[in-house]
């Protein structure tokens, strides 16, 4: 059965932030995610798990000035030094949350420099991150994004991500398969999960279009759960996605699943 992991970042915005731990064990969840917990101390966090019996599955690393606009450094040219400080950062955290898993934010392509050249970057952050990580056993993911939500991201297909996977070694880094961007920017989900399988370290979800909670848009969702489950995916699935009323009024997808 498909594993699924509460996004606090996006569900149960009816509180504020730690208290959504309690909410999300409440509702039967038994693991949460989040993009950013940097502005509340980890020990803060920590007793909000571990009071509320949840795992912490995943989170992003330091993205910037996420204020000014921007979404990650790993593919920027001139901010190697930033990056490193940052993952390190992210570590520390990771290390007292427990947790396994670490998104590596690839960033917005700069205009006019060229896209070998952010690969180029991108990779080398990426290696150097993997090792990092790996001393810490943590496994840093990286997400391809599709540009509708995130204009300029410089990661943008699975095909693209695998790529990069498979140069930096698919046993120190992984693919965040998320099925929205991918509905978005390739469809045909379930054949790309087949495809990437190997790679995928962590999944998300979202139903296109409006990014609300599955079953609201376009996607036959107990298929794709379903196939999910047959093709033996056993990681977690973050329910990255905006609740369209009231977060317990739209878990309805999700009692079959707990």
């Amino acid at each position: 059965m498909p594993r699924f992991a509460a996004n606090l970042s996006m569900m149960f915005t009816e509180v504020p932030f730690l208290d959504r731990f309690a909410r999300a064990a409440k509702a039967g969840f038994q693991a949460v995610e989040f993009l950013f917990p940097y502005e509340f101390p980890a020990a803060e966090i920590a007793a909000r798990l571990q009071d509320n019996g949840l795992a912490q599955v995943l989170f992003n690393a330091p993205p910037g000035d996420w204020a000014a606009g921007e979404r990650g450094q790993a593919a920027l040219p001139g901010r190697h030094a930033e990056f490193r400080e940052e993952v390190k950062r992210a570590l520390d955290y990771a290390a007292a949350l427990s947790c396994p898993r670490l998104h590596v934010m690839a960033g917005l392509a700069p205009a006019g420099v060229p896209r070998d050249t952010l690969l180029a970057t991108y990779a080398a952050n990426l290696a150097w991150a993997a090792e990092e990580c790996g001393k810490a056993g943590v496994k840093p993911v990286i997400e391809p994004i599709n540009h509708r939500d995130i204009p300029g991201f410089f990661l943008n297909t699975t095909d693209e991500g695998a790529a990069i996977i498979e140069a930096i070694g698919p046993e120190r880094i992984g693919l965040q398969f998320d099925l929205y961007h991918c509905q978005i920017t390739e469809g045909d989900i379930v054949k790309r999960v087949e495809k990437h399988l190997p790679l995928i370290a962590h999944m998300q979800v979202a139903d296109n279009p409006g990014r609300n909670e599955p079953g609201t848009g376009e996607v036959n969702w107990p298929f794709v759960f379903r196939k999910i489950d047959e093709l033996g995916f056993r990681g977690w699935i973050g329910c990255e996605y905006r609740p369209a009323a009231e977060t317990e009024a739209g878990l309805g997808w999700f009692q079959q699943y707990k």
